[in-house]
């Protein structure tokens, strides 16, 4: 007799597929590229080179993650970052703050427009797309204003050697930068898989209306996920500055789509259906092992664009499959579902 298509082994295997494919496909990438460049890729300088390029889109991608997790998407994250990174240059430029100060200035201000962006979602109740694009868009303008459309460049001096080091300096034989993104990860992972909030904050995601009935306080919750959001684009505004030494005024733009597709295409690993945090660092690995080998064989530069609009294609898609399955799943089995429904009033 042949199994049911629906036997506890077929499942498990289709479980296992769908939650470690995506990692299996990194290492196979990771191999496909190392035996076509076998005297490039697969070095310690590339592998470096690879984690420093893409800490700050890798962070970007965790800080996405957070509203989504809610059912809400924050578009004014590469305006946030273009902000905080000119005001960071700013301070230390021209206003010639101490380098901590300014760093702990940028941070909470981060904090302060992802907790604006919340409150505009939650209270004045507009669609996250149009409130987050409509905040994105006047804080593109403020980033106009402080530079007047202009670079800004440190004097002679330069900045103070501390501050760059933030970015500059190796851990391990590694880039400093890829410690901070393991460091947020598991902040997140902490956050969302083992504290009540994090449950409060899927719920919230998957059911408003059980949110409600559970009296979990909704607006509260998605204004802390907007805020950590904000947080975590200051982080990345402050390592973006200590990277390039300049102030450009439009470069936080070109770092929007790689972080939505990063958290996309996350909730498609680990934990299939759902925003995570270790489904996040996946794809953004896997992102960027494909954008370095695509690079080293000399891809034009409309590549890039090309590949990241494609992927996030592919993401959506996915994750809208990943999250109908993983219904279709809870509704063949109602008694477990209640069962965690109750864990989470826990």
């Amino acid at each position: 007799m042949t199994p049911s298509p629906h036997s506890p082994p077929v499942r498990r295997l289709g479980h296992l597929v769908g939650a470690y494919g995506l990692l299996a496909l990194t290492a196979l990438l990771f191999l496909a590229f190392s035996l076509a460049l076998p005297d490039t890729f697969p070095t310690l300088d590339n592998i470096s080179e690879i984690l420093s390029n893409q800490s700050i889109p890798a962070l970007l991608a965790l800080g996405a993650m957070l509203p989504i997790v809610t059912g809400n998407f924050d578009l004014s994250i590469g305006y946030g970052l273009g902000l905080a990174h000119v005001m960071t240059m700013q301070l230390l430029a021209h206003a010639a703050w101490p380098w901590p100060l300014v760093c702990l200035v940028v941070v909470a201000g981060g904090a302060v427009v992802g907790t604006f962006n919340g409150i505009v979602v939650e209270f004045a109740k507009i669609n996250s797309f149009i409130a987050t694009l409509g905040t994105g868009s006047m804080l593109y303008a403020l980033t106009g204003w402080i530079t007047n459309g202009a670079r800004i460049i440190p004097g002679p001096q330069g900045l103070p050697a501390a501050f760059t080091d933030l970015y500059d300096s190796r851990f391990l034989g590694l880039p400093v930068s890829a410690f901070y993104v393991l460091a947020l990860t598991a902040v997140l992972w902490l956050l969302l898989e083992r504290l009540p909030l994090g449950r409060y904050l899927y719920v919230i995601g998957s059911n408003p209306r059980a949110a409600d009935l559970l009296g979990i306080p909704s607006r509260r919750y998605v204004v802390h996920a907007f805020a950590g959001s904000g947080l975590v684009v200051g982080v990345a505004g402050v390592l973006l500055a200590a990277q390039q030494r300049i102030g450009n005024p439009s470069v936080g733009l070109d770092y929007l789509l790689p972080a939505f597709v990063g958290a996309l295409l996350g909730s498609t690993a680990i934990k299939p259906g759902r925003p995570n945090a270790l489904g996040t660092l996946v794809a953004v690995v896997i992102l960027a092992i494909g954008l370095a080998g695509i690079g080293q064989f000399g891809a034009q530069f409309w590549v890039t664009p090309l590949f990241n609009g494609a992927t996030l294609l592919l993401a959506v898609g996915m994750a809208g499959y990943a999250a109908r399955r993983q219904l279709r799943h809870r509704r063949a089995e109602p008694p477990r579902a209640r069962k965690d429904l109750r864990k989470v009033t826990s």
